[in-house]
């Protein structure tokens, strides 16, 4: 900026803020305190002639600060923790007439108190949480040193220097970017707001660059890997522009509160140009699908290099690029499916389901929809805003779904709060509350104007809350990390807290559950495979000695999985006849053609049935989703399973269906295997095979998966994976 431009923030502050770690300000080399006297010459003092940083993968630095597996050759330390330096001098060292200090620097407008600028003492012994600079050797013309960042650390990249004092003023290095400096949280060190004590669970939740996300129904639970990639090249630079677009302070980047709560919001391009554009509609003609994606990498690699959204994401994609950008920060993080979540109702604890008085859905009446499941994520913090005993694992959502503060964001919100029903305590744990607590409310419209509830459903949302379990791809039951059981007395608490907070329950339920009617309605669904026709029985129950009429329903529709529904492929209505004590079973055919030529994204049916017993006029009513089993893709491997020997890698396809596929894309992905590759095939017949093949030179050792997906204009959701095992290369 010239002397005589004017200042762009208005006079209200000294200096504008300091909101990227991308922009930046050299350090003056010299900064004299006069004139220097005649004779003197600068250069006899200490000078600076080369600083060693120990950042290549197997140097101490990054084994010790676990950030050995980043493909980064900058060197990258975890805060609170000491690590290793060394500056070569142009002459030995004096300690006793020679004094020189390091210094870091981040963004344009260093400042001290800011956490932007800071001085490193050479110091006689490193103190826990302090910033220090410690000489453990001396060579002939070198100092060693131990440097010790704070655990309250700015986390992002610095710039280093090392300045000197001189009677006259100060002698600084210029700017070297090959000793800029990452500095993330650290989940080891106790000081750290991550710090997280079980080591297995640091290997899951922080150093796990491939995950497995779980989807499809409480009923039929479908999971598929992912690959967070948080490792691979450029993902560390890119997490850090997401930050540097949403133009965080730089400040607030110490503290994981507000990383995570700006990473909810920047995931999701809703309000402020993020990185993902959602899409449910089923129509992708100007991007990806979002089931095409196989990892976070290319989306996120994508964004950088762009600067514009991604297109498209729905809430397992969001989910994942989230948890790259906290596991990649140092963040412990984790994928959570809810089974069966309450949305789009104003965090209110009910959701209605208005019915016709025959037993049909009133779909203009029904405002309110139940996701078949939801995927958000956990992240792992001390919450010192809030009260103790709310640390630990926080919600955070960046699926844009409710307006938090002026922006779509969710979180964090304390996961133990939500299970006790303190939901007055920040972020968003009214809404998120509301997800996993809500209860089914059917209610009769009469042609007369008033609504009649029939029956309650208290135990259907939240039914079931799953992770990835640590150190293995199973699934793990959570959900009473965020409830009590059904019918205990803390749960009544937990919800009469909630209602006391604000929570909004425009119905008392308690009392409304009509006498059990004396006919029992039930119907299941048989394993339906896409392409195929399959049977839905319904089974009736009387239980009295009396003779009963029925009026039954069947409504077959294609939803989304958001629990919207698209399109009624089937309609049937038929009459029951139940003699006294007795059991009957109506089989319905639902024939591939129905279905086939309207099917979405995650080929999801769902179908209600409900039943007015004519003598009594009590209403039965049951709705259940099925998930299409849907082909998968074959994936085979040739060639020595080493570090650094090619592989060859086989993905195979066969159409099951009698259509041609067209327009079909398959993604081949593998962190530590292979980079994200893509391939397309104009069309495939009924019946016929098609082949991939790649050749691939893997990096990491140890146990690797490559993932598999498969997309086109008539079917997706097609995945498939393999397990490698990857042997070291043996020492030369």
């Amino acid at each position: 900026m010239s002397e005589t431009s004017e200042p762009a923030f208005g006079g209200r502050r000294a200096l504008p803020r300091n909101a990227s770690n991308a922009a930046e300000d050299d350090l003056p080399t010299v900064e004299l305190q006069g004139l220097v006297p005649r004779g003197v010459n600068l250069q006899d003092y200490l000078h600076v002639t080369n600083i060693h940083l120990f950042k290549e993968r197997w140097d101490t630095n990054k084994m010790d600060h676990h950030t050995d597996k980043y493909e980064n050759n900058k060197l990258i330390v975890r805060r609170g923790q000491s690590f290793f330096i060394q500056i070569d001098f142009n002459r030995p060292y004096d300690p006793r007439r020679d004094l020189f200090r390091v210094e870091y620097v981040i963004g344009r407008y260093p400042q001290e108190n800011k956490g932007t600028y800071i001085p490193v003492p050479v110091v006689p012994e490193l103190q826990r949480g302090k910033w220090g600079a410690k000489v453990v050797m001396r060579g002939d013309r070198s100092v060693r040193l131990s440097i010790q960042s704070s655990p309250e650390c700015i986390v992002g990249k610095f710039r280093m220097y090392v300045a000197v004092w001189t009677p006259y003023g100060i002698l600084r290095t210029s700017r070297n970017p090959e000793t800029d400096t990452y500095i993330l949280f650290n989940p080891w060190c106790e000081e750290d707001a991550v710090y997280l004590d079980d080591d297995k669970e640091r290997e899951e939740y922080v150093l796990n660059d491939i995950g497995v996300i779980f989807y499809g129904d409480f009923n039929d639970i479908k999971s598929r890997s992912w690959s967070y990639g948080q490792f691979e090249d450029g993902i560390l630079d890119a997490c850090l522009y997401v930050m540097d677009k949403a133009q965080m302070d730089l400040s607030g980047r110490a503290n994981p509160i507000k990383v995570s709560r700006v990473g909810s919001a920047m995931v999701n391009a809703k309000d402020d140009e993020g990185v993902l554009v959602g899409s449910w509609d089923n129509i992708y003609a100007y991007g990806v699908p979002p089931s095409a994606w196989t990892g976070s990498v290319d989306i996120l690699l994508e964004y950088q290099s762009t600067k514009n959204p991604v297109q498209y994401g729905q809430c397992w994609v969001f989910a994942g690029v989230f948890n790259t950008f906290l596991r990649c920060l140092g963040i412990p993080a984790r994928v959570v499916t809810n089974y069966f979540s309450a949305h789009d109702n104003n965090a209110n604890l009910q959701m209605d389901i208005f019915l016709e008085e025959d037993g049909n859905v009133n779909s203009k009446l029904t405002k309110d929809s139940v996701w078949n499941y939801h995927c958000w994520n956990e992240a792992w913090m001390t919450r010192p805003d809030l009260p103790v005993g709310f640390g630990g694992w926080q919600v955070v959502d960046s699926t844009p779904q409710e307006n938090s503060d002026g922006m779509y964001r969710c979180g964090p919100a304390s996961v133990q709060a939500i299970k006790h029903g303190h939901i007055c305590f920040q972020f968003d744990a009214p809404f998120v509350f509301a997800e996993v607590n809500s209860d089914l409310v059917y209610i009769t419209a009469k042609k007369d104007g008033t609504h009649v509830v029939e029956t309650v459903d208290t135990s259907h949302i939240g039914k079931l809350i799953v992770t990835k379990e640590v150190g293995g791809d199973g699934i793990k039951d959570i959900t009473d990390t965020y409830k009590f059981q059904e019918g205990q007395e803390e749960e009544r608490l937990a919800l009469e807290t909630a209602l006391m907070y604000g929570a909004k329950k425009p119905l008392n339920t308690d009392g409304l559950l009509k006498s059990r009617s004396d006919v029992v309605m039930n119907f299941g669904v048989e394993n339906a495979v896409l392409g195929r026709d399959f049977k839905l029985t319904i089974t009736f129950q009387n239980n009295s000695p009396n003779r009963y009429t029925l009026s039954a329903y069947l409504s077959g529709n294609i939803v989304f999985y958001t629990g919207v529904s698209k399109t009624e492929f089937k309609k049937e209505t038929f009459e029951v006849e139940l003699e006294p004590m007795s059991f009957k079973k109506e089989e319905v055919l639902i024939q591939a053609g129905e279905y086939m030529g309207q099917l979405l994204e995650q080929a999801y049916l769902h179908f209600f049935v409900t039943a007015r017993v004519n003598e009594t006029k009590d209403v039965l009513a049951k709705q259940k989703s099925t998930v299409l089993t849907i082909p998968q893709l074959i994936i085979k491997v040739r060639g020595t399973r080493m570090v650094g020997s090619d592989m060859v890698v086989t993905v195979e396809f066969t159409n099951p269906l009698k259509e041609t596929l067209r327009n079909v894309w398959i993604r081949l992905d593998g962190p530590g295997v292979m980079k994200p590759r893509r391939k397309m095939f104009r069309e495939i017949q009924p019946n016929s095979t098609v082949q991939w093949e790649e050749v691939c030179r893997p990096w990491v050792s140890g146990r690797r998966k490559l993932i598999a997906s498969m997309t086109s204009d008539s079917l997706r959701h097609v995945y498939g994976e393999l397990d490698l095992q990857i042997q070291k290369r043996p020492s030369d």
